[in-house]
């Protein structure tokens, strides 16, 4: 009979001892799972929706001043990158998509960040669909909309007060612009 308590007392030793552990695997495991939710502390890639548009000035490749008070109701913005892959993949869905945005190029705008020697490709491919502007990385377009990843894709329109802001910052390039349709 003693062997026998001794038995239950260590199976049930042992029964807390994983309980614990695993009450301890589950409190890290949601700990990491707060740390993947904030995005890594890295932030959101751009504006979110609703956020105000800072000021800028700009030249598109065909020589037009452009400001952000120029920006149409639910114009299309996107941002590109010559040496992302992703923007490799993205980029033909955006050219695809543009031309089903309500008022054509116009409401488009793409804006290649990179070295000059880069964005021929890239500027080539998106002129006929969108007024395009090149600019580095610290450029006045970024940082108007604070775009920390690429690609980055935008639909922005006037609030309640006539300033410029993010309408959307999940645009599904997959399926044609509700509003052409």
């Amino acid at each position: 009979m003693p062997i026998l308590t001794a038995a239950l007392v260590l199976v049930g030793a042992l029964c807390t001892l994983d309980l614990i552990l695993t009450l301890g695997v589950i409190k890290r495991l949601r700990e990491h799972t707060d740390l993947l939710a904030n995005n890594s502390g890295m932030g959101a890639p751009a504006l979110a929706a609703g956020e105000e548009v800072g000021a800028f000035t700009a030249t598109t490749m065909d020589g037009e001043p452009l400001t952000g008070e120029q920006l149409a109701e639910d114009t299309l913005v996107a941002f590109f990158s010559p040496t992302c892959g992703p923007c490799k993949e993205t980029m033909p869905k955006f050219v695809q998509y543009a031309p089903t945005v309500p008022g054509g190029r116009d409401r488009v705008l793409a804006v290649v960040v990179g070295e000059p020697d880069e964005t021929a490709g890239p500027v080539g491919a998106l002129s006929p669909v969108a007024r395009v502007v090149v600019e580095n990385v610290d450029g006045a377009l970024g940082e108007a909309f604070k775009v920390k990843a690429y690609p980055t894709v935008l639909k922005v329109g006037r609030g309640g007060d006539g300033r410029l802001v993010v309408r959307s910052n999940a645009v599904d390039l997959s399926r044609p612009d509700v509003a052409a349709v």
